[in-house]
């Protein structure tokens, strides 16, 4: 399964604990710095995907001021995906770095 950054992000959001929609989407947008920010619908969306790839699972429901509210939970096999996605990403970024460092060397550090 390919995992795009907002999967990446919500399997983040719920490494230590679960959440509810609401908290999923305010805890993406403080891990990207308000540079992602999921819609509530957008949300549901990556939520379905994810718990269809048993990457996540409904860990409770609550009402709450007459709404209901789905909990969700990172699995075992979301850990290791988002691990996965995780080392894929250190080291894509590493041999990027490492490029572009060689780069600003050969031109006399100017970029």
């Amino acid at each position: 399964m390919n995992i795009t950054e907002p999967m990446f992000l919500a399997l983040t959001a719920l490494v230590d604990e679960p959440r509810h929609g609401y908290g999923i989407v305010q805890e993406v947008e403080r891990l990207s710095g308000g540079r992602v920010q999921l819609k509530i619908g957008s949300l549901y969306g990556v939520l379905d995907r994810l718990a269809a790839e048993g990457m996540v699972a409904l860990d409770r429901e609550e009402v709450q001021a007459g709404r209901l509210r789905r909990y969700y939970r990172l699995t075992d096999e979301g850990a290791g995906a988002l691990q996965s996605e995780a080392d894929r990403v250190t080291a894509n970024a590493a041999a990027a770095t490492t490029r572009l460092r060689a780069r600003s060397a050969a031109l006399g550090g100017a970029s």
